[in-house]
């Protein structure tokens, strides 16, 4: 997302050509899905997680700028708005104590962040949606200074054709429209990655389809946006809104959105490549002097940049990565489901159940997906967004069930079965998945916590702004003790 590209404008003969060398690009893959050694033969795995920013009160700080000059370390990026930052953490092996490592780099880098951005008087914090952003903060001004995002906030506009609707009906209904892709910046998100091979890839993908939903339920947080409580994970509909590139028009003749489920079960991951080259024209039609064909042929490793830009503008919830590491081309899966936070606690465990309970799944003699129809995931997935922990769910054998009963009598031992088979310690997936059942037996989650607090304060006569604000104020002090959000109260 935060790649630079040049500002610029895009001419006909501009996305001809692009179209032309996408295409090009799609062959060689196919090429190279063939005959080309990726590697596969120790899996790495990722972490990416984008935080808010706020003042000393709670407030939304536009400061990205700012607080990463402060920092200096090149794992944290821009995000979309001037409140976002994004840190990229190492990749790692499970099987060599990765999420162990995962956490305590996490920690460390979060913990010397805030100090730094404490002196410009900004704070981090981990959360799906920041409560205390108001109409002002959604305005193309706030966008961050990186050409790309001002390049495909005009875009994403001007493929619509008018400005964007936002209209989110949940516990309580948020109308409103924006004239640039700011709302999108309000989600911020966690992801991880899981390196596979081509052979397994549609496996792994599949399984990451198929327990969305479970993640959604068991991990909500987001159930504020501009001042209205909504959706449990707000973030689904908000984003699903804000980077739409169709007008009334073009919904009613089904053209699909870029924010997407998806539509089937795979058997490999070109299918979702060859998707993306047919179903979404070009949002950023820029061209590289590569021949792919030329650099395969030589015995080297395409970039296929053209494809891989365009791929990072169609936004799966699970989205499919080709990506080369020491010359050397690698799938992942990335899983995009999660918001940010409450924890580092929080979010490694989240890591733990989905390395898991993916790894099971993937590998389990009776596939999952071959038992339960693609649009019943699709409705299990906006199910729990909007209900959250008390989510009813379907699932294959079960039939409605509730995701927290789901979770503790079926899926932990699955994630416990599947992060022995990466070679994680005992001691490790016992702490981490211990956080997912206490979730469960105790129906708390980030956005359980939140709006309890919140409706706590509001029955005692506090307005909601001020409720809002004051609890992530707390919300802000108990995310640095690392407690698990399960244990706030």
């Amino acid at each position: 997302m935060g790649e630079e590209v040049a500002a610029q404008e895009f001419s006909r003969a501009d996305r001809t050509r692009h179209r032309e060398k996408v295409r090009r690009c799609l062959d060689v893959f196919a090429r190279m899905l063939r005959e080309a050694a990726f590697d596969t033969d120790d899996p790495m795995t990722g972490l990416e997680i984008e935080f808010n920013l706020v003042d000393d009160d709670g407030h939304p700080a536009l400061k990205n700028a700012e607080v990463l000059d402060a920092i200096a370390d090149p794992d944290f990026q821009t995000e979309l708005g001037q409140f976002n930052i994004e840190i990229n953490v190492p990749p790692a092996k499970l099987r060599e104590g990765g999420l162990t490592t995962f956490e305590d780099n996490l920690r460390r880098s979060l913990n010397d962040a805030e100090t730094k951005s404490n002196a410009l008087s900004a704070h981090m914090v981990m959360i799906g949606i920041l409560p205390t952003l108001e109409e002002q903060h959604l305005s193309p001004s706030t966008l961050s200074a990186n050409p790309r995002y001002k390049l495909l906030s005009e875009q994403i506009l001007e493929a619509r054709g008018e400005d964007i609707v936002i209209d989110i009906r949940g516990a309580e209904r948020l109308q409103t429209t924006a004239d640039s892709i700011m709302p999108e910046a309000a989600c911020t998100s966690t992801q991880f990655h899981v390196q596979t091979s081509p052979a397994n890839f549609a496996d792994y993908w599949n399984a990451s389809q198929a327990i969305s939903a479970v993640q959604l339920a068991v991990g909500a947080n987001s159930p504020y946006l501009l001042g209205k409580e909504l959706w449990r994970e707000t973030r689904i509909p908000l984003f699903e809104q804000a980077a739409d590139t169709r007008s009334e028009e073009l919904k009613a003749q089904g053209v699909r959105p870029r924010v997407w489920f998806g539509e089937r079960w795979i058997t490999s991951v070109f299918d979702l490549f060859e998707e993306n080259v047919r179903y979404f024209p070009a949002l950023l039609p820029i061209t590289e002097d590569e021949d792919p064909l030329e650099v395969l042929e030589a015995g080297g490793t395409p970039r296929l940049g053209e494809l891989r830009l365009h791929n990072g503008t169609i936004y799966r919830w699970n989205r499919p990565v080709y990506d080369i590491s020491g010359g050397v081309p690698h799938l992942r899966v990335e899983n995009r489901v999660l918001a940010a936070g409450p924890t580092v606690a929080d979010t490694i465990a989240n890591a733990a159940f989905f390395f898991g309970l993916v790894r099971n799944l993937a590998e389990s003699e009776r596939p999952l997906w071959s038992q339960m129809s693609f649009s019943a995931a699709e409705e299990n997935f906006h199910t729990a967004a909007q209900q959250g922990i008390e989510s009813l769910i379907y699932w294959p054998g079960v039939g409605q069930v509730r995701a927290t009963e789901l979770t503790l009598r079926r899926l932990l031992p699955m994630a416990h079965q599947g992060l022995e088979a990466w070679g994680v310690e005992s001691e490790v997936k016992d702490r981490l998945l211990g956080i997912i059942e206490q979730r469960c037996l105790l129906g708390t989650n980030g956005a359980e916590w939140f709006t309890r607090r919140v409706h706590e304060r509001t029955s005692g006569g506090t307005a909601r702004s001020e409720a809002l604000r004051q609890t992530l104020v707390d919300y802000r002090e108990r995310m640095h003790t690392n407690e698990p959000v399960h244990a706030w109260d």
